[in-house]
Order: C-alpha cells, then structure tokens, then sequence
C-alpha cells in the first residue's frame, strides 16, 4: 500500500469486508467547533465531516470552504461505495475511515488503549499529547518535524528531550513564539523523525509525507483523531506508529475516554 487512493480501490474490490455497494453511512454530519486553552493565545478552529458507517463513525477534517454543509443532507443513507467515487474528499475520507473502523474496530484489536483521564480540556489534551510523544523513539537532540502543530504537542515533544520542527498551514508561531513554517518540505528534509496529523490524508499531503519519510528511512508517527482507521493500514509500510482517537473526540467530552496506540512491528 503506497497511496490513499490504492486503499480505496481496494476497498471498492471488496478486499477488506463487505461489497462498499451493499453498505450504507446511515448519518453524514458536521462538527465546527473553536478551542482556546487556558493559558493560550491560540484559538483551533476546526472543522470535521462524519459518516457513521454500522458501528463506526468515521471523520475527516477540512479546511474553510472544502465543504458545503448540504452534503449532509446529500450524502445520508447512500452507499459507501457511492461516497467513496462521488463525493467530495471529506466525505470520501470519511466514509472510508468509517467503513474501516467498522469492519475492524480499533477495540479489540492488537493496539494499546490508553485511557485519557476525566477533567478540564487542558487536562485532557497534555494527557493525549504526551501519550502521542510517547510513541516517538529518538535520541536527545533529534529533530521531530511536527506537521500539523497543537501547542501542547509541541511541548511534549521538547519534554522528550527533542528540538521540534513546527510546520503547519493556518498557525505561524507557536505559543512561545517559535516560528511555524507552512512548507511541509523544509521540515521533512532536515527532520530525524516525522510526527504528522491524520488530517494530511484529508488535505492530500499524506502520500508525500508516507513517500519522504520511506525514501529517507525516517519514522512517521501518525497522531489521528480524524482517519484514524485509514492511517491503521499503512502501518508497516511508512507509518512507524499510530495513536487513533475515535470520534467522539478527547475535545468533546469531560469523562474518560480511550485512543489507541499502534506500533508497526505489532
């Protein structure tokens, strides 16, 4: 597997479960939210379109304007492979992140789960944070290029004892003021380690990151709240290791709440 699309054609040829034809996403929705952590100057706006595909839902953020939110109402109770060849690429993610995780749920499966423990949001997010640093095996001094940048991650970085390479495409400087770069590139070249986020299968940038970092030997590290169940099938093949978070997101909720760590020799 060596490109988003190589999955969906899979998919589509009934390689992973069920005919995609004779299953349907009963509920395409859509979540706009904004987070600004105490302490912070930053405020996260995000955007996300889900499918709930049997006893999954699966997710895809999306930058402002991707999506016009009548595909909601366009979209619902249409079959998976339908979405998975006409629909625009959020819901495509969507749809088949959620398919996916519901042919092979991330509970029960060979991950470890990790429970994030109950309280403030930014309880919640240094707790899954340090946990997606956690997966990252560098020696002190390494520099991790962190595509798609949350400040608490980038602190959870340092604290491993690594020089984090910030690169995203809406923030230009972290909470403490480092600058953020929105060329994937200059980190990607430099970096000893990759930790990216599961929304570059959504933008497209994924395939180049999973091609850089196995044409330079690097690990990746996938941090997933959105195709998280996507992600799951390049492990082994680019993907070093993977925390999957699914929805509902650590965000959303106040009481415990459980993501999955992968490691690709599992």
């Amino acid at each position: 597997m060596t490109a988003v699309s190589d999955l969906v054609a899979a998919v589509l040829a009934g390689e992973h479960g069920p005919d995609p034809a004779s299953v349907v996403a009963t509920s395409v929705f859509w979540v706009h939210h904004g987070t600004r952590l105490a302490g912070g100057d930053t405020t996260y706006r995000n955007q996300y379109v889900l499918a709930r595909v049997g006893t999954a839902i699966g997710a895809c953020a999306f930058a402002v304007g991707d999506v016009d939110p009548t595909v909601c109402l366009e979209c619902s109770g249409e079959p998976v492979a339908r979405l998975l060849t006409d629909a625009p690429t959020a819901v495509r993610v969507a749809a088949l992140d959620a398919y996916l995780a519901h042919v092979r749920p991330h509970r029960g499966t060979d991950a470890e789960p990790v429970v994030l423990p109950a309280g403030t949001p930014e309880r919640r997010a240094y707790a899954r944070d340090a946990a997606v640093a956690g997966l990252l095996d560098v020696a002190l001094g390494a520099r991790v290029a962190l595509i798609g940048v949350v400040n608490p991650l980038v602190a959870a970085i340092r604290e491993r004892g690594a020089e984090c390479l910030p690169c995203d495409l809406v923030l230009r400087t972290t909470q403490w003021g480092d600058p953020v770069t929105p060329d994937m590139r200059e980190v990607l070249g430099v970096a000893d380690a990759v930790v990216a986020t599961g929304m570059t299968i959504g933008n497209g940038t994924f395939d180049e990151i999973l091609r850089t970092c196995q044409d330079r030997g690097v690990p990746l590290i996938v941090y997933a709240q959105t195709a998280s169940a996507v992600a799951r099938h390049f492990l082994g093949s680019g993907v070093t290791a993977l925390s999957a978070e699914p929805f509902p997101f650590s965000q959303f909720s106040a009481e415990e709440t459980v993501i999955f760590r992968y490691h690709a020799q599992s």
